[in-house]
């Protein structure tokens, strides 16, 4: 359908933490194949060339920048180089985000400063830079990503992940309705448990004694569909928000978790 024809899709988080399809590279090339120039930003530079090539190899539109979140100059530096590359911006995905594990006593003051920093700080600076590009082209569409962490309790303790994550969801609600009447729309994608490289990157290490499987099983049999969801599905998400399809959506969630938050809303309303 080419549903972002003409567009330039900013994609915070392009890259993936290992081989495979993470969120950011699956999005990146969804919207290439649906017509869009993606500018793919990311910390591991190497993984954004990846995605790039991936891109490439399909006949897609893609340029590439690195960039350090956590550093307003650096977040300013990758939006200046998308409008030099392409002259505008039609979409801004933010895409970056993790968990580190901890409980209110047991976190580091540091660990919770660090997990706001890189899970809804950078979104208040990329919002920051961006919207004033959007209003002067007469619009534009905003796509976070959150997590279902922030709904409810399912299970590890990332009490600064959630805290920042349902922060992100409000900060998107209230950012939609102030640049409504400008034509950009702001939503959020809530992915629930998804097969992706981070699964073996980072939460096989820390949550299941690095057996893998063991917390494939787990993480399968939670929701009510009877298993995770993939990168593509997060993508394909965050491409309905993305695109004119959209056009009268705005401060919504799209909660994309095979059943498992309705599952623990409707435990809690049994109880």
């Amino acid at each position: 359908m080419r549903r972002l024809e003409g567009k330039v899709a900013l994609v915070v988080g392009s890259g993936s933490v290992g081989p495979g399809w993470g969120n950011g590279r699956a999005i990146s090339v969804l919207f290439a194949r649906e017509g869009a120039k993606v500018f793919g930003a990311d910390r591991n530079l190497e993984a954004a060339a990846d995605t790039q090539r991936l891109i490439a190899e399909e006949g897609g539109t893609s340029a590439i920048g690195e960039v350090d979140v956590t550093d307003p100059r650096s977040i300013e530096a990758m939006v200046e180089a998308c409008i030099k590359t392409y002259g505008r911006i039609d979409v801004l995905v933010n895409n970056v985000g993790g968990s580190a594990p901890g409980d209110v006593v047991s976190m580091p003051l540091e660990v919770w400063d660090r997990q706001f920093d890189t899970n809804i700080r950078y979104v208040f600076l990329t919002c920051k830079h961006v919207i004033p590009i959007m209003v002067q082209q007469g619009g534009g569409a905003i796509v976070n990503l959150a997590s279902i962490a922030a709904l409810a309790h399912f299970g590890p303790d990332v009490v600064a992940y959630s805290a920042a994550k349902a922060g992100l969801i409000h900060f998107t609600r209230v950012t939609a309705v102030r640049y409504a009447r400008d034509n950009v729309r702001c939503n959020i994608v809530v992915p629930g448990l998804m097969d992706t490289p981070l699964v073996e990157m980072r939460l096989a290490n820390e949550r299941a004694g690095g057996d893998v499987e063991a917390l494939r099983r787990r993480r399968n049999s939670q929701p009510p569909m009877g298993r995770m969801g993939t990168a593509w599905d997060v993508a394909h998400a965050a491409l309905f928000l993305a695109s004119n399809e959209a056009r009268y959506i705005t401060g919504a969630e799209l909660v994309v978790d095979g059943g498992l938050a309705a599952t623990v809303r409707l435990a809690g309303d049994a109880n």
